[in-house]
């Protein structure tokens, strides 16, 4: 079962958790026990957190929908929901072990699952920002506006130090391969959790609420809010585990 056992090394050419496509097969059967429960756990996080996006988009998109004329506005969020919510959430999930369409692929396989949903997912985030920028005359004064925009910023940093990060191993002269991937992991989370916010704030709007109640836009925020929380924990746990070993190979160098 070893021999099934992908894995990745870092710069020492020491082994890469986050890399090993079937970890179980390097832990002792006694602590394999104790990790079913966390996958039970995770495994229904994971089906809450796709429920969720579902409600959340399909809400958003259907408000986009209703009577009247497909405006800047409408395609704006149809483009950044799809983008934010859809495509680059399931972009992070797709890395996760216990995520339900990607966890029976190869590591190989899911990080290209990963570059394309982010890619793709990123080019609708963008270009539906800029559609809403080009069309107003003042930006940026709302709070869903200034976490649009940090949203934005992060997005396209994300994207490309995401080329670094994926060719890590040919750059590591240049870039440590360390310092790519843990700058990727925290841009992207940022520009997840600022559009994450800035759609509660879009949620929030009288044209929301009139269009369903008060209740109905209470509930959708706190989806939105709660998927997010979800998504984002295993990113940071990497990025916590990354910046751990990174120090303390810089520390005994």
């Amino acid at each position: 079962m070893a021999d099934d056992v992908l894995v990745d090394t870092n710069d020492n050419g020491e082994v890469d958790e986050e890399t090993v496509n079937d970890s179980s097969a390097l832990i002792p059967t006694v602590v394999q026990s104790d990790n079913n429960k966390l996958k039970i756990i995770n495994g229904v996080l994971n089906l809450l957190a796709h429920l969720m996006i579902g409600a959340t988009v399909g809400t958003a998109i259907t408000f986009c929908l209703r009577e009247g004329e497909m405006n800047t506005t409408k395609i704006h969020i149809i483009l950044c929901v799809l983008g934010y919510q859809l495509l680059i959430a399931e972009s992070i999930l797709s890395l996760s072990p216990d995520n339900s369409w990607s966890s029976s692929l190869k590591f190989t396989q899911k990080r290209q699952a990963h570059w394309i949903l982010q890619i793709v997912g990123s080019g609708f985030a963008i270009t539906g920002s800029f559609i809403k920028i080009l069309n107003q005359s003042s930006h940026w004064k709302t709070l869903h506006a200034k976490f649009a925009l940090v949203a934005l910023v992060f997005t396209i940093a994300s994207l490309v130090n995401g080329v670094t990060s994926l060719f890590a191993n040919e750059l590591r002269r240049i870039i440590p391969g360390s310092l790519s991937k843990i700058t990727h992991i925290i841009f992207g989370t940022i520009a997840f959790g600022a559009a994450s916010i800035s759609l509660c704030y879009g949620f929030n709007k009288g044209s929301f609420r009139k269009w369903t109640t008060p209740e109905v836009a209470a509930t959708v925020i706190v989806l939105t809010a709660s998927l997010t929380l979800i998504i984002i924990v295993n990113p940071l746990i990497t990025f916590s585990n990354k910046t751990v070993r990174s120090l303390r190979r810089r520390r005994f160098m």
